[in-house]
Order: C-alpha cells, then sequence, then structure tokens
C-alpha cells in the first residue's frame, strides 16, 4: 500500500476520509530541536529514525488532504514548566486556520494548570495531550488531580504516552497511568501507541476501563515489531474492543510512509469478525467521534465545555 491509495481505500470503505487522532505539529523552534533528537537517534535510542516528512507546515498541511485525511489532532507537549499555555495558544491559533486540524491543549504538573486547561476547553479544545515520557512528571502528581478531573468532566479525551516505548522514563508504565483512571474512571483517555510495548497490558487496561481507548500509532509496522511484537490474540482481543481503537499515526516523525501504519490496520482487518467494519470504525468512525466530528468530516458545533 502506497500513500496515493489512501484516498481510494476510504472511498472503498464508504467514509468521507481518514480521521488521525494522533500527528504532531509544533512552533518552528520546536519541531527543529524534536528532529535534532531523532537525527540522533542512534546515540538516543540505539537505532536510525529517519524522518520521512521533514517538509514546511503548509507541505505538511496539504500532504495530509492528499492522503485524504479529514480531521486530525495537531499534538503539541511540553518538555518543561512554562510551556505548556504557550504551546496550547500556539497550536488553537494553528487549528484556526486549518479546517482539517481540531483545536488541541497539552498539560504540565505546575501551578495554573487547571486555569489554562480550563480555559483551553471552553475555547474549544476537542483533545488533550500528555507524554509522561517527554515531560519526564508523574501523572499521579496533585497538581494534575484536578486538571483531570476537569478533563473528565468535561468529556474531552486526552491522549496519553504513558507506556516504556521508545525508552522507558521514571514514570511510565502503564500500572502507573492506571492510578489516575481508577481515581478518574469518567476520563476518556487514549493510550498513546496502544502502551507499547506492553500491548497485552494496553488491551487489560480497556478491559477494566470502558472510557480507555488505544491508538495505532506505529504499532505492528515493520519498524517496531522487533521491540514491540504483536501479542498471538492481538487481532481477537481487538474484536471486542473494536469501538475504542483509534487511527494514529505520529505524522511527520515517522520513519516510514504514512500508509505503513494503514497497511497495518488492513492486515488486522483480515482475521476472523473484524473486516470492513473494523476498518471503518478504526479509520473513521471512532476518532471522529471522540474528536466531535461529523459523518461529512466537519467539525460539529456546540460541544464546547461550560
Amino acid at each position: 500500500m502506497r500513500d496515493g491509495d489512501l484516498v481510494g481505500l476510504a472511498r472503498s470503505l464508504g467514509v468521507p476520509g481518514l480521521v488521525d487522532i494522533h500527528v504532531h505539529f509544533l512552533p518552528d523552534q520546536v519541531q527543529r530541536k524534536v528532529w535534532q533528537y531523532f537525527d540522533d537517534a542512534e546515540r538516543n535510542y540505539g537505532r536510525a529514525w529517519p524522518i520521512h516528512y521533514r517538509l514546511p507546515v503548509p507541505e505538511r498541511v496539504e500532504l495530509l488532504r492528499s492522503f485524504g485525511v479529514v480531521a486530525y489532532a495537531p499534538l503539541v507537549y511540553p518538555h518543561k514548566p512554562g510551556m505548556a499555555a504557550w504551546l496550547t495558544d500556539w497550536v488553537t491559533d494553528f487549528a484556526a486556520t486549518v479546517p482539517e486540524a481540531v483545536p488541541t491543549a497539552t498539560l504540565y504538573p505546575e501551578p495554573g494548570v487547571v486555569s489554562y486547561l480550563d480555559a483551553a476547553v471552553r475555547a474549544g479544545a476537542r483533545c488533550v495531550k500528555a507524554h509522561v515520557q517527554v515531560g519526564a512528571y508523574d501523572p499521579r502528581d496533585a497538581l494534575l488531580d484536578p486538571a483531570w478531573g476537569l478533563l473528565a468532566e468535561a468529556g474531552v479525551p486526552v491522549v496519553v504516552h504513558c507506556g516504556h516505548g521508545p525508552l522507558p522514563g521514571e514514570h511510565t508504565g502503564l500500572p502507573v497511568f492506571e492510578e489516575v483512571l481508577r481515581r478518574h474512571p469518567a476520563l476518556t483517555a487514549v493510550l498513546a501507541h496502544a502502551g507499547m510495548p506492553e500491548l497485552s497490558l494496553a488491551l487489560d487496561l480497556l478491559d477494566r476501563h470502558p472510557r480507555v481507548h488505544l491508538d495505532t500509532t506505529m504499532v505492528g509496522v515493520p519498524f517496531t515489531t522487533d521491540i514491540a511484537p504483536l501479542p498471538a490474540d492481538w487481532t481477537r482481543r481487538l474484536a471486542d474492543v473494536a469501538d475504542r481503537v483509534v487511527f494514529g499515526t505520529d505524522f511527520p516523525s515517522i520513519p516510514y510512509a504514512y500508509a505503513e501504519q494503514v497497511a497495518a490496520i488492513t492486515g488486522w482487518a483480515a482475521a476472523p469478525g473484524l473486516g470492513d467494519p473494523f476498518l471503518r470504525a478504526v479509520l473513521h468512525d471512532n476518532g471522529a467521534r471522540l474528536l466531535g466530528i461529523g459523518q461529512d468530516g466537519a467539525r460539529q458545533l456546540g460541544l464546547e465545555h461550560g
């Protein structure tokens, strides 16, 4: 499968296009530093990580359109205090200029987190990114407790990178984040990268917490199957939670073509009990529901908190 095949795939499934819940757009100075880190991936991760879509913002926006992506969550994330509010303001402005991009926000355990997060949700943020690994913070921090509660009450999904991949952090691990879920059972959480490499544990969390989802970002593609192989019962268990599996890619900082992720999901759909209904759910319907996107691919109105 190639990038140019994706529009036809969506058409064959009877959906207006793809909905990607895990895309990154960042301020230029931050994006440069992120790519520099990946350029040093052999030292940082022990393996090369060539960026496949190292392009200016306008070209990346047009590429997603050419792939048939009708909506996406442009995710931002801080690595130190004082960044989250600024990044949230930046991505709010970005989403206002790109029809396919839904407004998002981020957070960090710091004084004022509830204030700027509440302002973002009231302004229409549809998704929040929490990056436990990069931020190097404990998601159980008392400063974050009211923020999780705010998101739970507002029904705004949070994409949480809390797994040990690609490298474990001081506060990563699905059991750590499950403590947050126990305190906030109404929180709609999306496990980024399906909790890689602990894919079975991620599915266990979905079994115990009915509002938890997982995204497909980098799952099952050749680049990651050596460090995070799919469990033997992967497709059987996906059939039980097909309404909580959401398409995600990590575009643009992936070391392979966008279509490789779709090809992996298409491969899963060949298993008994999945098929085209599973593909429609994952590639469009589930993400559209979480992000408030109508069947025509347009944003739905009236979902603002408050």
